[in-house]
């Protein structure tokens, strides 16, 4: 089973999608071996090295945090039906108002296409801020996401953090 890493207050939480099969049997976020998480936060400028999964915990040190939208496991995230991501919305809300985060980063379109109602979606910051948070959507760094090279991926995280470094 795959647990938040969150804490009050955080500059930025990471919002996944839902935890793939090997995360939630290791009990680590992002440990898939073709996930690219880890590599893309160090690269963009978020952390001084590259976390490992197993050392996961510690990115809370640099002010970040990880969740998922939906608890549920699976192989691949449009497993996930509609219904799952409703359910999981006042859940989610809950998380956000306790802790609440600088910045959410949703980490690929369809949770917060599912939470905003909105249909079309562009990449990188929101108009509309979400339970006080300013809201980002960054490309998902699934290794199954073969619509993003590693340098897309690292180009729309580092706009993420030069904007948090500016404070916009």
């Amino acid at each position: 089973m795959l647990i938040d890493l969150i804490a009050p207050n955080l500059t930025i939480l990471f919002c996944g999608i839902n935890p793939g099969l090997k995360s939630s049997l290791d009990g680590h976020h992002f440990s898939g071996r073709s996930n690219r998480f880890w590599k893309v936060l160090h690269q963009a400028g978020f952390t001084p090295h590259e976390i490992a999964p197993v050392n996961d915990k510690t990115i809370v040190d640099f002010g970040y945090g990880l969740t998922t939208a939906v608890a549920r496991a699976t192989s691949r995230a449009d497993e996930l039906t509609k219904e799952e991501f409703t359910n999981s919305m006042e859940v989610f809300k809950t998380k956000m108002n306790l802790f609440r985060p600088k910045y959410i980063a949703f980490l690929g379109k369809p949770a917060y296409a599912s939470f905003s109602n909105k249909k079309e979606i562009l990449w990188g910051a929101q108009a509309e801020s979400f339970c006080g948070a300013r809201v980002w959507v960054l490309p998902n760094p699934s290794g199954l996401n073969r619509g993003f090279t590693l340098d897309d991926l690292i180009k729309y995280y580092k706009e993420l953090h030069q904007a948090v470094s500016v404070g916009h």
